[in-house]
């Protein structure tokens, strides 16, 4: 973002000095050039914060389908067909898919 305002800003100034030495379309490329400093500025704006909210949609949206899918798996469960161990292994499964936490490597 840096590096594209300044060179908008040293591209308008090039033009200043054109149009001052009788370049008569440099006038209107130096108005140009902060104009497209300013888009460029406001897509930027309007990128990182469109990427943060839809991440926090997506992650929120995931953490709902994993809540659903660790109750209905919870509710399939055949208990007596468990053992204690093996039991007590589904259960924390079954909190780990509830606490809506991201799964990766790291973890």
């Amino acid at each position: 973002m840096i590096a594209w305002v300044t060179g908008c800003a040293l591209a308008a100034w090039w033009q200043v000095g054109r149009a001052f030495q009788g370049n008569q379309y440099s006038y209107l490329y130096a108005i140009e050039w902060p104009l497209f400093a300013v888009v460029g500025v406001f897509v930027w704006w309007g990128t990182l914060r469109s990427t943060s909210d839809e991440a926090a949609a997506r992650e929120a949206h995931r953490a709902r389908q994993d809540a659903s899918r660790a109750s209905e798996a919870a509710q399939r469960r055949d208990r007596d067909a468990e053992g204690a161990e093996l039991a007590a292994y589904n259960d924390h499964l079954a909190q780990l898919a509830m606490s809506g936490r991201r799964k990766g490597w790291r973890h």
